[in-house]
């Protein structure tokens, strides 16, 4: 009840996130059962089913992620005085998160199964019933134990990683306390007591930049991994991965493409804080050091969410080139409307996350943005470093990208 009162006097772009997570979640949701519905339809391909449904897993973890991202930015959720006064702490406001989170995901859910069965002809009454039964495989009736246990679980993982990420550390908690008693001791002269209270400093964060060379070794295993692979002996055809585009990939070709795009997801902290520091260096103008610093200030905030961006960017450019050869070679179309539509919302996820990341970053400078403003920052020096971080991220990570996809896709080309 709570999360629905805080939903209705929330911000409207707070809203608009949330309705985005709603439909993101529908897409996954209607993926889930277009794999269900193939499954009862076709009781003999079990090997093509379970192809589906791990295809399927990309765009769930991809919805997780952006759920987590706006969870994360929500300012329904984060700790004040007045909610931690009525007994809302810190772990009861994660799993308000979490509760909101599975709320916007199970309405998303809802909505994909009216959909579903609207154009497999289920429902019908309106002109759109039936008009993809065919392809939505209509003539097989759906097991509904089977049904509402896939659509249940994007809110569940994605309640449980809210409330998992979102919960209070032990450091933050203990330096919360310390700053406390100074405040409490003040209020009450008699529990003062006769040593002064040297509050606990908080344990210093971790560096941004240690993941870059962890980043680094795993691309290199991994398209070292691909290269060996590539030239050793063909293997079995029975134990090639199903992979849209060509007949199939070996194992190990697989593993070493996720390898390298796990190493581009480390390594994009690391890769923006050092961006910051490229910015910074030599003796920079305001510009240049007002934009370096920023970078380097939210590089953990934002690095990993460009890195996961950079990551599905080089599969896609990897996935079209494969696309392209197979669709010069016979004419035929290696991709369906299914596949397209897992790609489009992984894509659309991953930018948003992005985004969201960006927007979050921007509102935990407000204080800084406003002391500039109160010593006579003109604005335009706050636009121009906005475009120069802008302008470096991409000058860097855009070749980079490209460079990761095209090792990537060589080995599965030849």
């Amino acid at each position: 009840m709570l999360s629905l009162r805080l939903a209705r006097g929330a911000h409207p772009l707070v809203l608009l996130r949330r309705l985005l997570v709603a439909a993101a979640a529908a897409g996954v949701g209607f993926l889930l059962l277009c794999t269900l519905g193939y499954a009862v339809a076709h009781p003999k391909s079990t090997g093509e089913s379970l192809v589906r449904l791990m295809w399927c897993a990309v765009p769930l973890a991809a919805v997780v992620q952006f759920a987590l991202a706006v969870a994360r930015t929500d300012p329904a959720t984060r700790p004040r005085d007045g909610l931690d006064a009525i007994g809302l702490g810190p772990v009861r406001l994660s799993l308000l998160a979490a509760a909101s989170t599975a709320l916007s995901c199970s309405f998303g859910s809802g909505v994909a199964l009216l959909v579903y069965l609207e154009l497999r002809g289920d429902l019908g009454g309106t002109p759109l019933s039936g008009s993809a039964s065919g392809l939505l495989d209509g003539n097989a009736p759906l097991p509904w134990a089977a049904t509402l246990t896939l659509l249940g679980l994007l809110p569940v993982l994605a309640a449980g990683t809210c409330a998992l990420a979102l919960r209070p550390r032990a450091g933050a908690a203990r330096a919360a306390r310390a700053a406390k008693q100074p405040a409490d001791a003040a209020q009450d002269p008699a529990d003062v007591p006769a040593a002064p209270v040297v509050p606990t400093p908080p344990p210093a964060p971790k560096p941004s930049y240690t993941g870059l060379p962890w980043g680094i070794t795993i691309i290199t295993v991994g398209l070292a991994m691909e290269a060996y692979v590539a030239r050793g002996p063909a293997p079995d055809p029975d134990t090639l991965l199903a992979l849209p585009g060509s007949d199939g990939a070996s194992p190990g070709v697989i593993g070493g493409w996720l390898l390298a795009s796990l190493g581009l997801v480390l390594a994009g902290p690391g890769l923006t804080h050092w961006c910051g520091v490229l910015l910074a260096a030599g003796r920079p103008g305001a510009v240049r050091l007002l934009a370096g610093r920023i970078l380097q200030d939210a590089a953990t905030r934002i690095g990993r969410p460009l890195g996961v961006l950079c990551a599905v960017a080089s599969a896609s450019l990897a996935a079209a080139e494969l696309y392209g050869a197979a669709w010069e070679a016979d004419g035929s179309r290696p991709f369906g409307p299914l596949t397209g539509l897992g790609a489009g919302l992984v894509m659309s996820c991953v930018t948003a996350t992005a985004i969201t990341a960006a927007l979050d970053s921007r509102q935990s400078r407000t204080g800084t943005t406003t002391a500039l403003n109160r010593l006579g920052i003109p604005h335009s020096l706050l636009r121009g470093a906005a475009v120069l971080r802008t302008g470096v991220l991409l000058a860097v990570l855009t070749p980079l990208t490209w460079a990761i996809a095209e090792l990537a896709a060589l080995p599965m080309t030849r």
